[in-house]
C-alpha cells in the first residue's frame, strides 16, 4: 500500500481556501495520511511553491513527526517544538512554522505539500530551512507522497 496524503480542507489540484492563505487567517490546513511503510521512524513535510518569481519558495517545514502520527490538525501553532515531538523549521518568509500561499496579485501558483516517511529522526536544526531540508532527508526516505493545491489573489 502506497503512502497517501489527503486534506479535509480542499481537494487535490483545486483552490486552497482563503483561510489557509495570506489573504485570510493564514493557518495551516488539516492533512492526513495512511499507514507508514515498515521501518518508518518519523515523517517530514515541506510545503513549496515552485511557481514563485525567485524560484521555489518554502512555505512550511515540519519534521520528526512521530511514526504513529497520521495527521496534522489545522492551525498548527507557530512554534519550533510541538507537543508530539515534531519540530518546525523556518519558511522563506523568515518565520517559524506555516506561512500560507501568497502569490503576486493576478498570478495563480501551485502549492505542493510533500510528505516523506523516513527511516531515522533528523538531528535538531538539520532541516531548519528549505535549503537544508532535502540534504537532511537524503538517504533516509522510505516513501514519499504529495498533495497539491492552487491559489490566486
Amino acid at each position: 500500500m502506497a503512502l497517501n496524503l489527503t486534506s479535509t480542507a480542499f481537494e487535490y489540484g483545486v483552490r486552497i481556501p482563503k483561510k489557509h492563505t495570506c489573504k485570510g487567517e493564514d493557518i495551516s490546513p488539516h492533512l492526513q495520511w495512511d499507514e507508514a511503510p515498515k521501518g518508518t521512524t518519523s515523517f517530514a513535510l515541506i510545503l513549496e511553491d515552485p511557481d514563485a518569481p525567485g524560484g521555489t519558495f518554502c512555505h512550511w517545514i515540519i519534521y520528526n513527526i512521530p511514526a504513529d502520527v497520521h495527521e496534522l490538525e489545522a492551525n498548527i501553532p507557530l512554534q519550533k517544538h510541538l507537543k508530539n515531538g515534531a519540530m518546525q523549521g523556518k519558511n522563506d518568509f523568515g518565520k517559524t512554522g506555516y506561512g500560507g500561499p501568497c502569490p503576486p496579485k493576478g498570478e495563480e501558483h501551485r502549492y505542493f505539500f510533500r510528505l516523506f516517511a523516513l527511516r531515522k529522526k533528523l538531528p535538531p536544526e538539520s532541516a531548519n530551512t528549505g535549503k537544508y531540508f532535502y540534504q537532511a532527508i537524503n538517504g533516509l526516505i522510505l516513501e514519499k507522497t504529495e498533495y497539491m493545491g492552487k491559489f490566486k489573489k
